[in-house]
Formats: structure tokens, C-alpha cells, sequence
């Protein structure tokens, strides 16, 4: 009785350990205070991008061997400048950027964004550093190439990034086939380039970026009359900054010392400097030497991300598996004879229950987003985005392994529990010696299945900003352009991974399982008489 109360205490202890160690993990109220950290994506040439050097005025991304260039970079390392802080740039998918500012884990958003009214409600705007206007993005043989207004964009299917002012004005293209939006401009210049869609909608620096490197496209500008027709908010761009934020003056003050001829030269040479004109410039031929320039200039960001998608994937599936083995274990002990235990038994399984539910019932995604931003919003905690994926990754993992342990458990044959029973063994002493060295070799190829699972969902972690092997190949596809080549690399790393992880448990399996072969007690007495 009191080695089940023990197991039970033990359990809930582990437990609060593992959903409580987020609140000890580098928490923090705000950034330092000699900091200036701007949240960007460093995928939307000219604006911003990512680089592996730093040339060209670049600024290192926290937390990344990486660095960030762009007309946005040069924006904000002269309001870090006036502000007398250091810059530092946080690289963030476009859909984290409003979280990570509200949950403090950045200072302001500088990546292009419109001050549009929705976003007003939940962020505040300084004046607009830059203005631009809106264009489409066609292929340059297409039957809309030549449109001269939006009526004559009639039928086309169109789209234009989720989350944005571009979807809304779609629908002022009369008989207009809108698609659906997307997650990033490097998702629609392929499904441009592929005949999936008939253009995107986008601002000018974008279009003649995207023309400059891919010559079979085209960028649509129509004339006042006759394009679209917006706010003078919707096409200026902005620094994001908390509600009330005090340095928001702070901030109009210096953009307000930088000139529109300035700026204008600013973007001039963001457009000369991106590594898509650099791409274009050496006018390579050839798809090897495409791939072969790719991974000139990101095969060492391709390599860290590797890097990190294993780490993740290995220390989440091992915490993973230990904590679906201590579950499965706790939940196949037997009922308590005392009102109290079983009270408490009843109690630590409906937990548990309700653990396994919420962690395989929701996606992992969702699962990053309430974990990563939710926890700095409800209590101004600030999770390195590291831990918060081994977390993240190791929970997940927990709640699917308690599962195939528990199966693995009720496989061994119920004679052994009696048998062990019968002997004097407790329940303990029968799962630590009996039953669990059977079930780990049960469970060891979905084991293997899940280590391979975690190495390709580390991908959706990128939503909270982990330099994953697909973060890194999503931001060098959005400043190279060339989105073929460089996930056709991107999934070959994976392929690598995923088969050499297979093979390693393969004889990992065998070893465990012994020879192939035994020889039968009286088959080797005859060998010997004989």
C-alpha cells in the first residue's frame, strides 16, 4: 500500500515538474533595457531578409549564426542608433509577430506592416517610414500580362498573403477568382511559377524584386483610377509598438530626421544588395549550378538547422518516451482497496487522461502558440525559444507513448502478472522486472516511428521562430526566389535524416532481439553424441 502511494506521489511530482518548469525557465518581464529588439521575418526581399554574412550593413539574428539585411534592417538599426541601444534582430514568422510583440518578448515590429485599423485595435503605430503602392504579380506569358486595369483581371485566380490588406482588396477585381491566402510570399511566388494561381497581390518593392529575378514574370501597375482603392494607411508601412509603449514619440522623432530622398535611397540599395540580385548577377546556367549556388551561400545555415531538428527531435523523443513510460506504468496499477488511495488513483488518472486528450487532440502547432506566446501573456513569462521546443516536443511525444505503452503492457500475457504474483512480487517489482523489459522491446519500432515523426514536426516550431532545418530553408527561399531548388535540398536533408535514424534502430532491433537463430537443447545433445 504505501509503495502504490509513493508511486502515485511520485507521479504527481513529475508531473508538476514537467508542466511547471516553463515558469522557471529565463523569465523576464521585458527586454534589457539596453536592447532594442525588432521582430522580422527576414524572408520578404527588399524589406528584410537573411543572410550568412555580414555584409552589407547586416545585423545578427538573435539566436542564429545567421544575419538579417533589408530596407527594414537599416529602418531600425537608426532608431536603435537614436535611441542609444543596442539592435537586435528576432526573426519571427509574419503570424507570431503581433504575439511576440504583445507578450514583450520583443520591442517593436519592423517588417513591413501596414497600420491598418484591425491592427490598430491590437498594437499601436508610429508615423510611416515608408509609402508604397499596391501591383500584381503575373507570369509574363499569361492572358492577364497585358491588363491595363483591374477589370481586365476578370477570371484570374488571385491571391495574396494571409493576414493582410492585399486579401481584402482582391475583391475589387470584378469577377475575380480569389484563392486562398497564403502563409508567405515564398509560398506564392511558387504556386505563381507553377501555374497553381494567376498572380498574387503585393507592394512594388516586392514586385520589382520578384521581376528582377525571375524574367518570366511581370508586375502590374495600374494608375489611380485604375487600380485599387485604399486607405492612405494601408499602403504607408509602420513600426509596431505596444499599446501606450512611451517610446512610441521617441521613435516619430527620429523617423521624422529621415529624409523621403533618404529613404528612397535606402530601398534603392536594399533592392541592389538582397541576395536575389546577387543570384541573378552571376548568371549561372544550369540547374546544378543553381543547386550548387544555393548551397554555396546556405549550406551552413542548412547544416545548423539540420542540427537543431535532431537535437529537438532526440531529447523530446527520449524525455517523451520516459515520460509515456512512467505513465503507463502508474495507470496499469491496480485499484486500491483504501477509500483514500483509490480516491487519489481516480483522481491522477483522470489527469492524465485529460493530458493525453489536450496533447493528441490539438496540433503541435497550436500547441507552440499557446505555450510560447500564451505563457508570457498570462504571466509575462519568457521562454528561450529552444527550451520552449524541447518542452513543447517532449510533451507531445508523452502523450503518445504513454498510449503505446500502455498497449505494449496489456500485450505481455496475464500468466506472467500472476505468475510474478504468485511469487511474492509486487507490482512494482513485477513492471520493473517482468513487464517493462518486454515492453520496451515492443514499443521500440514506434519508438523509431515517433523519433521519425519528431524529426519532420520540428517544422511547424518555426511558427514560434526555432531555426529549424525548414525555417532556414523558408528563409533562404524568400530572398533567393528559387523555391524548387532549395526545398528540393532542404528534402533531401531530411530524407538523410529520416533514413539513417531508420537504419540505426534497425540494428538497434537486432541487437536487442539476439542471434537470429538458436539451437534447441536436444538438437545439441544429438550434435554432441554424434
Amino acid at each position: 500500500m504505501n509503495k502504490k502511494s509513493f508511486s502515485l506521489g511520485l507521479l504527481f511530482t513529475i508531473m508538476l515538474s514537467v508542466f511547471c518548469a516553463p515558469l522557471f525557465g529565463q523569465a523576464e518581464e521585458a527586454t534589457p533595457k539596453g536592447e532594442f529588439r525588432v521582430a522580422m521575418e527576414a524572408g520578404y526581399a527588399p524589406f528584410n531578409w537573411s543572410q550568412k554574412t555580414d555584409a552589407n550593413g547586416a545585423v545578427p539574428i538573435q539566436g542564429n549564426a545567421s544575419y538579417a539585411g533589408g530596407y527594414d534592417v537599416q529602418i531600425a538599426k537608426k532608431i536603435a542608433d537614436g535611441l542609444d541601444k543596442k539592435l537586435v534582430i528576432v526573426q519571427t514568422k509574419w503570424d507570431g509577430l503581433a504575439p511576440a510583440l504583445q507578450s514583450g518578448k520583443v520591442d517593436a515590429i519592423i517588417a513591413g506592416m501596414s497600420p491598418t485599423a484591425e491592427r490598430r485595435k491590437e498594437i499601436d503605430f508610429t508615423d510611416p517610414y515608408y509609402e508604397s503602392q499596391l501591383v500584381v504579380v503575373v507570369q509574363k506569358k499569361s492572358n492577364f500580362a497585358d491588363a491595363k486595369n483591374l477589370k481586365e483581371l476578370s477570371g484570374a485566380k488571385i491571391t495574396a498573403q494571409l493576414n493582410t490588406f492585399h486579401y481584402s482588396v482582391i475583391d475589387q477585381i470584378p469577377g475575380v477568382n480569389k484563392q486562398q491566402a497564403m502563409d508567405n510570399f515564398s509560398a506564392m511566388r511558387t504556386a505563381l511559377a507553377s501555374g497553381m494561381i494567376d498572380g498574387y497581390v503585393s507592394e512594388r518593392p516586392e514586385g520589382v524584386t520578384a521581376t528582377s529575378v525571375n524574367k518570366d514574370l511581370k508586375m502590374l501597375e495600374f494608375s489611380k483610377e485604375n487600380g485599387f482603392q485604399t486607405n492612405e494607411e494601408d499602403v504607408q508601412i509602420a513600426v509596431g509598438m505596444r499599446k501606450a509603449d512611451p517610446e512610441i514619440s521617441k521613435v516619430n522623432q527620429i523617423l521624422s530626421g529621415i529624409s523621403s530622398e533618404e529613404r528612397t535611397k535606402i530601398m534603392d540599395q536594399a533592392i541592389k544588395d538582397q541576395p536575389a540580385a546577387e543570384t541573378s548577377a552571376t548568371e549561372k546556367k544550369g540547374v546544378l549550378a543553381d543547386f550548387k549556388n544555393i548551397w554555396d551561400q546556405y549550406g551552413s545555415m542548412f547544416l545548423r538547422g539540420a542540427g537543431l531538428t535532431l537535437f529537438i527531435a532526440l531529447i523530446g523523443t527520449v524525455v517523451g518516451t520516459s515520460l509515456g513510460l512512467l505513465i503507463g506504468v502508474v495507470r496499469t496499477i491496480p485499484e486500491s482497496e483504501n477509500k483514500m488511495t483509490r480516491f487519489f488513483q481516480k483522481l491522477g488518472n483522470g489527469l492524465l487522461s485529460i493530458y493525453i486528450e489536450v496533447f493528441r487532440g490539438t496540433p503541435m502547432m497550436v500547441q507552440a502558440m499557446v505555450i510560447f506566446y500564451g505563457l508570457a501573456l498570462a504571466f509575462g513569462i519568457s521562454l528561450d525559444r529552444t527550451v520552449a521546443a524541447l518542452f513543447i516536443v517532449s510533451i507531445n511525444t508523452g502523450a503518445y507513448m504513454s498510449e503505446i505503452v500502455r498497449g505494449g503492457i496489456f500485450a505481455v500475457d496475464q500468466g506472467q502478472f500472476e505468475a510474478a504474483q504468485a511469487i511474492g512480487m509486487t507490482h512494482g517489482q513485477t513492471m520493473r522486472k517482468v513487464v517493462i523489459p518486454q515492453v520496451l522491446r515492443n514499443i521500440l519500432p514506434a519508438t523509431g516511428n515517433e523519433f521519425v515523426i519528431n524529426i519532420k514536426d520540428t517544422a511547424v516550431l518555426s511558427v514560434i521562430g526555432v531555426a529549424d532545418l525548414f525555417f532556414q530553408g523558408n528563409a533562404a527561399s524568400g530572398a533567393n526566389f528559387q523555391f524548387f531548388q532549395t526545398f528540393t535540398i532542404v528534402g533531401i536533408m531530411y530524407l538523410i535524416m529520416t533514413y539513417a535514424i531508420t537504419r540505426v534502430l534497425r540494428v538497434v532491433e537486432k541487437k536487442m532481439d539476439g542471434p537470429s537463430a538458436y539451437v534447441k537443447l536436444e538438437e545439441a545433445e544429438n550434435l554432441k553424441e554424434s
